[in-house]
């Protein structure tokens, strides 16, 4: 069964969220006999399972009022690893924890957060859906861009196998998505609260044989160039050549480059800032050096 991972609104979203539950029932869910007959039989099933049982998935989604998803059966519920449950026509998966981080209540009934719906659902949902989905979630204040690669991040190596489709919605695969990569956005967005000097982004610095090659970030008046590797990053054999090929491209046309890796920029980023700080005062060391042992060697011959 799946396993789920964590997930948690953001500080700062707005209270607003609990006016969308009104008499027990989500104000955004159509308040008709249908939906609530629906709502009625998932609190049943809930009940019928006992504690400790949570909406999860789409069913989730459809909670959290997410675009696209409709309250339904089957109904998705998670329970921690060990219980042995089923009911015919639901779909009950099991996690090895649930924390309070990853829960909420929605109309009485325990749900999994919004920004761990995300992450489940994306297992088992296209990106066209998935990416209407987030931006909705995004849209209400449900979660953020930031929290949701930083719980991304966390969740890394846990057999969640939706969270590459999930990186390639937030990175802009679909069409409706656009501009620079989050991990470049975040980037520049550090660099410049730091005060630090922006470069250039996506520069023709080099060849590599026949093909061009494009740098993430360039520090216009140095020898600097940063190249930002992705979530997905994989050093294959083939992957390694082409690294340094590229690599010995920008050396060649005197450049210094410079790679962090997604969880670097997630994670460490003050180190990733000394690095180019550090990088960029020290492109003058070797003209210092230069000119200290031409006073030396003129102080020889004197």
């Amino acid at each position: 069964m799946t396993e789920f991972a964590s997930g948690q609104r953001p500080s700062g979203s707005p209270s607003a969220f609990r006016g969308r539950v009104s008499s027990g029932f989500p104000s955004r869910l159509h308040r008709s006999r249908l939906l609530s007959e629906r709502f009625g039989a998932l609190a049943a099933l809930v009940d019928d399972v006992g504690a400790p049982c949570h909406v999860a998935g789409p069913t989730a989604a459809a909670l959290h009022s997410f675009d696209g998803f409709e309250l339904a059966a089957p109904f998705h519920l998670v329970v921690p690893r060990g219980r042995f449950v089923s009911r015919v026509g639901h779909v009950i998966h099991t996690s090895t924890r649930v924390e309070p981080i990853d829960l909420e209540r929605v109309a009485g009934l325990g749900v999994t957060s919004p920004t761990r719906t995300l992450i489940d659902i994306a297992a088992c949902t296209g990106v066209a859906p998935l990416t209407a989905a987030l931006d909705s979630a995004l849209r209400d204040g449900l979660t953020s861009e930031d929290f949701l690669h930083r719980r991304i991040v966390a969740l890394r190596g846990k057999g969640r196998h939706g969270l590459p489709r999930l990186l390639d919605v937030l990175t802009g695969v679909d069409p409706s998505r656009g501009g620079h990569s989050w991990l470049e956005r975040e980037f520049l967005a550090r660099l410049s609260a730091a005060g630090m000097p922006m470069p250039d982004t996506q520069q023709v610095l080099a060849r590599r044989g026949e093909r061009v090659v494009r740098v993430d970030c360039r520090f216009p008046g140095t020898d600097v160039v940063v190249e930002l590797l992705g979530y997905r990053f994989h050093r294959s054999a083939h992957q390694m050549q082409i690294d340094a090929q590229r690599s010995n491209a920008l050396l060649l046309e005197g450049f210094r480059p410079f790679q962090f890796t997604y969880v670097d920029v997630v994670e460490h980023m003050p180190t990733v800032l000394s690095t180019v700080a550090g990088a960029l005062s020290a492109r003058q060391v070797p003209e210092r050096r230069a000119s200290t042992g031409s006073m030396r060697a003129a102080r020889m011959l004197g």
